[in-house]
């Protein structure tokens, strides 16, 4: 598979090289290019066939979206990215993914995964016009059989793997996303929860706020407020008052009755 790399900051190039090597050394990285200027230069005169793009979106003289404005890339390109405003921005141009910075290595497998499963449907065995509305179930939606069934988390020197049946929930807190296990345990992620909705199941994990992410079996007791509010007890016991936003109350509630 031949890969362009459009990334201004030359250490995270590396590192993102290093990455792609780890999942397959035979990924032949064609080109590492930092600025809107060098990529259209490069996608303007005769290359090499190439498969995947891997693009941030700040880029050194400007915004990686201008890319396709004067040029026209039409291969499939991963976002890679500190910030997540874009992320609409992006799917309105040939993206699969958009992965945040730091790239975590199981989101950019995922998303190879992804390019390599959309290829199979619609490359050489359908050339024509892809079914859209299948397309987009591809992209947004993630197969029962992909859901993340575990989390590789350091704890100092050590990796603890931590099955995702073990986990009670998450929250973010100053920026942080912290994983709560049934035993008590919090440990950093490298996720945010946007993420992690993506990630996890939704028959077993629920975003009931912008702070939290929860597990069905964490559910202890829901008490009602005035005007319907909800408020959760979680087990563990969480640090914070943990309530139901008011813009998710209705699909919270359809959720616990499937």
């Amino acid at each position: 598979m031949n890969v362009v790399i459009i990334e201004d900051e030359n250490l995270t190039a590396k590192r993102l090289e290093g990455l792609l090597h780890k999942y397959d050394p035979s990924i032949n990285v064609l080109e590492r290019l930092p600025s809107v200027s060098e990529a259209v230069s490069w996608f303007s005169a005769p290359h090499p066939v190439v498969d995947l793009v891997f693009m941030d979106i700040h880029l050194e003289d400007d915004l990686g979206f201008r890319i396709f404005e004067q040029t026209e890339l039409t291969t499939p390109v991963v976002f890679t990215t500190a910030y997540d405003e874009y992320m609409i921005q992006a799917f309105k141009v040939n993206s699969i993914d958009y992965l945040l910075k730091p790239i975590n290595y199981d989101e950019l497998v995922a998303a190879i995964e992804k390019f390599k499963a959309l290829k199979k449907q619609f490359g050489q065995e359908n050339p024509g016009t892809p079914d859209i509305e299948k397309l987009l179930n591809l992209i947004g939606k993630p197969r029962e059989t992909d859901y993340k069934d575990r989390f590789m988390i350091t704890v100092g020197t050590k990796i603890r793997s931590i099955p995702t049946t073990d986990i009670a929930y998450f929250f973010l807190e100053e920026k942080v996303v912290f994983l709560v296990t049934k035993d008590g345990l919090n440990l950093p992620v490298d996720y945010s929860l946007d993420k992690l909705v993506q990630l996890l199941n939704p028959r077993q994990f629920f975003r009931i706020s912008r702070q939290f992410l929860v597990s069905l079996p964490a559910i202890q007791t829901i008490h009602t407020f005035s005007a319907g509010k909800l408020k959760l007890d979680l087990a563990p016991k969480s640090r914070h008052e943990v309530f139901v936003s008011g813009d998710r109350m209705t699909e919270f509630k359809e959720w616990l009755g499937k």
